[in-house]
C-alpha cells in the first residue's frame, strides 16, 4: 500500500529532480494530457508529468505522432497543468516546430510557457537540434532532452525498433547525451536501448535520466498512464507492465449503464426530481 501524503509533499522543481537523483531517489514519471487524470496521477504520487506529442496516437488516434500541431499540445497541456497541484508538468515540442528552426523553435516554446502554465518543455534529438535547444535554453525555458527512440523521427528509422545496439549508434547517443547536459537541459528521457547502455550513461551523466524501455538502473521511469492501466487493448511492447485494467472495468461499467438504460432501470426512483 502507497505511504504518499500529498499534503506534506513540496513542489517538484527542475532542482528537486536533481536532487532526486543525487539522493539515490527514484523518480515516478507518467505521461498525461488531461485535467482529471492529471489529477489523479499527482494525488498518487508521480513526480513528474510529461504531456507527450503521444497525445496524436493515445487522445487522437493518428499512426504516429507527426500530425499533431502546437494548438494541440497547448490545448491537452492547459487541462493537464491544471491538475497538476506537486508534480513537474512538461510538455512536448511537436514535429515541425523547432527541427532546423532555431527562431520557431523559441516562438513554440514560449507560447507553451505562456498558454499552459508548464514548467518545461520536451525536445527530441541530439546534435541536429543543437541550435534550437541553446536557443531555448537562453530563452530562460528548461529543457528535457529525449534521445534513443525518437518516435518523431519514425520514418527516418522505419519503426519502432530498438535504437543503439551497434556501437557506432550507441557512441553517437553518448556523445549527443553529454552535449545534451553541457548545453543545459535538466533531464534526458532513453527511450528503447539496451539496458547496459543506459545504465553507463546514466553513471556518466550529471543529470536525472528517465527511461522507457532502458532497463532498471534508469534514475527515473516514464509510461504512458493509459497504456499502464491497460486502456489501450493490444498495446503490449515488451517494457509494457499493466499496473490495472482499467479499460475492461470501463468497458464493464458502461456496458451495465447500457442495459440499464434500455431496461428502463436506470434512472430509478430515487434518482429523480
Amino acid at each position: 500500500m502507497s505511504t504518499y501524503n500529498e499534503s506534506a509533499a513540496p513542489k517538484v522543481t527542475t532542482v528537486r529532480l536533481q536532487a532526486m537523483k543525487d539522493a539515490g531517489e527514484k523518480i515516478a514519471c507518467i505521461t498525461s494530457y488531461d485535467f482529471t487524470m492529471s489529477r489523479l496521477v499527482d494525488a498518487a504520487g508521480a513526480d513528474f508529468i510529461l504531456v507527450g506529442d503521444s497525445a496524436a496516437n493515445v487522445m487522437m488516434g493518428y499512426d504516429t505522432t507527426l500530425p499533431i500541431t502546437l494548438d494541440d499540445m497547448i490545448t491537452f497541456a492547459k487541462g493537464a497543468v491544471r491538475g497538476a497541484r506537486r508534480a513537474l508538468v512538461v510538455v512536448d515540442m511537436p514535429f515541425g516546430y523547432y527541427q532546423g528552426m532555431p527562431d520557431e523553435a523559441v516562438r513554440s516554446a514560449v507560447r507553451i510557457m505562456k498558454e499552459t502554465g508548464a514548467a518545461a518543455v520536451k525536445m527530441e534529438g541530439g546534435e541536429e537540434i543543437r541550435e534550437s535547444i541553446a536557443r531555448v535554453l537562453a530563452a530562460g525555458i528548461p529543457v528535457c532532452a529525449h534521445l534513443g527512440l525518437t518516435p518523431q523521427s519514425v520514418n527516418k528509422f522505419g519503426g519502432y525498433g530498438v535504437r543503439a545496439k551497434g556501437d557506432a549508434e550507441a557512441d553517437r547517443l553518448i556523445s549527443d547525451a553529454l552535449m545534451l547536459q553541457e548545453l543545459g537541459c535538466f533531464a534526458l528521457v532513453l527511450e528503447k536501448i539496451p539496458a547496459a547502455l543506459a545504465s553507463d550513461l546514466t553513471r556518466k551523466l550529471r543529470i536525472p535520466t528517465i527511461g522507457i524501455g532502458a532497463g532498471s538502473e534508469t534514475d527515473g521511469q516514464i509510461l504512458v498512464v493509459q497504456d499502464m492501466l491497460g486502456m489501450n487493448e493490444g498495446f503490449k511492447p515488451k517494457f509494457m507492465r499493466h499496473f490495472g485494467q482499467i479499460g475492461k472495468a470501463i468497458t464493464e461499467a458502461v456496458g451495465t449503464y447500457v442495459s440499464e438504460v434500455k431496461t428502463v432501470t436506470f434512472p430509478s426512483a430515487t434518482e429523480q426530481y
